[in-house]
């Protein structure tokens, strides 16, 4: 096992980490941009250092100040959470190149995974259900209508390194096609420098579900259920579940087979999550990979009473899997909140700047990943993201009336939250019954008074 590890990320998962290391007698190495310095992280990791001034590239995404943080302070591994470099191949080969072990999948297995169109090609390989679509980059219009008739309108134009809803257009009809795939093509070199585009059929209104998945270097990979992650916002989550009210036990054990079958296939070897849309039929088809920790994966935590950040540790630090947990069942319900410092009554403005008074829930059943207290400022440079609040129940409606109920009790002032609007999604009477899919928000009213 590791003796120390640099976390070459902040806020919330930084924490979240650096205990996960503490119950493995694990050392940590906290990494800090100036804003951060009085961040939880690095308060509570064993030692600290400033990598930079604000700006990500200058201080988080600084490959060079990273390794030689971890190179000063004796790190023998760096876990990267998620976001930053967590799902760069170019970071990963650096950690390996200089000795330090890369808390994560193996670099050639995060390219293959990263490339939107070679993943579906590795999925179909392995006998993945696929959403139809092009074989492939789309290099032209001219390949792009004819691909777009021999599938069907409307169909989604996607860029090939992409994520987070950037580079991506629906188009209805073949009048569309030519704007919108220019369009998409211009935003993903902006975004990803890298302009290749493929293309999807588009489903109107399917959901979003994903399988938690874990591999170790020994061909080993097992799942830990489903999630649903429809309740979301311009392609960005904010509410997620386990286990997915529209899921039959029928569907649960195929997609679980079909995503164990994919991870196989690419020979994955660390926490990692396949995305899946689902018609209102029940039918499902590969989205995406993630090679990383996932934002949500606590709901699955809770269901299956499983620590997935220190499995991800043991298997990079060589240890085999316990297959018994393949057998573990699911253990009632599991929901959770992202509380962003953002205002929804005025589309979804950031808003940054110093808490005034901060109060956490407690009591049965509810969990909150949180970097934040009282007087601690929020800087402007960074995810909004404050907190996660995480409830567990017998069923989901006793898991929505304990989110409820924390949700009340939590208390943020000095900033806008997205408290209120968890709170009003919560009570709405088509969540209540689980009628809603990715659309669920497109119409929803955000006519009301910004967060406590």
């Amino acid at each position: 096992m590791f003796k120390k590890i640099l976390i070459a990320n902040r806020g919330e998962i930084a924490l979240r980490i650096i205990r996960a290391c503490k119950e493995l007698n694990i050392e940590t190495v906290a990494v800090y941009s100036e804003p951060d310095t009085d961040s939880l992280h690095v308060h509570f990791a064993d030692e600290a250092v400033c990598i930079g001034p604000a700006p990500s590239h200058l201080s988080y995404l600084n490959i060079p100040h990273l390794i030689s943080a971890a190179e000063i302070t004796n790190s023998e591994a760096i876990h990267p959470g998620y976001g930053f470099l967590a799902e760069s191949s170019h970071f990963a080969e650096i950690c390996e190149s200089c000795g330090i072990k890369f808390i994560g999948p193996d670099p050639l297995v995060i390219t293959k995974m990263g490339d939107k169109s070679f993943a579906k090609d590795s999925m179909k390989s392995a006998g993945v259900p696929v959403i139809p679509g092009s074989e492939g980059v789309v290099k032209d219009i001219e390949t792009a209508l004819k691909i777009a008739h021999d599938i069907g309108f409307p169909v989604i134009i996607k860029a090939s390194a992409g994520g987070g809803g950037r580079g991506m257009r629906v188009v209805r009809n073949a009048g569309e096609l030519s704007n919108a795939f220019n369009a998409a093509g211009s935003e993903a070199e902006s975004a990803f420098k890298n302009s290749n585009l493929y293309i999807e059929r588009f489903f109107e209104n399917p959901r979003h579900i994903e399988i938690q998945l874990l591999g170790d270097n020994f061909g080993n990979v097992i799942s830990l259920g489903e999630r649903e992650c429809s309740i979301q916002r311009k392609h960005q989550k904010l509410i997620e579940e386990s286990p997915s009210p529209a899921v039959t036990q029928e569907i649960r054990n195929a997609m679980n087979a079909a995503a164990i079958k994919g991870a196989m296939g690419v020979n994955y070897n660390s926490a990692g999550t396949i995305e899946f849309l689902m018609d209102d039929t029940g039918h499902f088809y590969f989205m995406e990979m993630n090679t990383r920790i996932q934002v949500e994966h606590p709901v699955s935590e809770f269901v299956f009473g499983v620590d997935l950040i220190k499995e991800q540790i043991k298997i990079a630090a060589g240890e085999k899997l316990d297959i018994r947990m393949k057998n573990y069942k699911l253990r009632g319900h599991a929901i959770e909140c992202r509380i962003n410092a953002e205002d929804p009554g005025k589309d979804f403005r950031p808003s940054p700047g110093k808490i005034t008074s901060f109060h956490v829930p407690g009591g049965l059943g509810v969990r909150v990943d949180t970097h934040a207290y009282d007087q601690y400022v929020i800087p402007p440079y960074y995810d909004s993201l404050v907190a996660k609040v995480i409830t567990h129940g017998k069923d989901r409606e006793e898991a929505i009336v304990r989110m409820i109920r924390a949700l009340d009790e939590f208390i943020i002032e000095g900033v806008s939250t997205t408290i209120p609007l968890h709170k009003k999604i919560l009570n709405d009477k088509a969540f209540r019954k689980a009628e809603f899919n990715t659309k669920f928000l497109e119409n929803f009213d955000f006519n009301f008074e910004g967060g406590k």
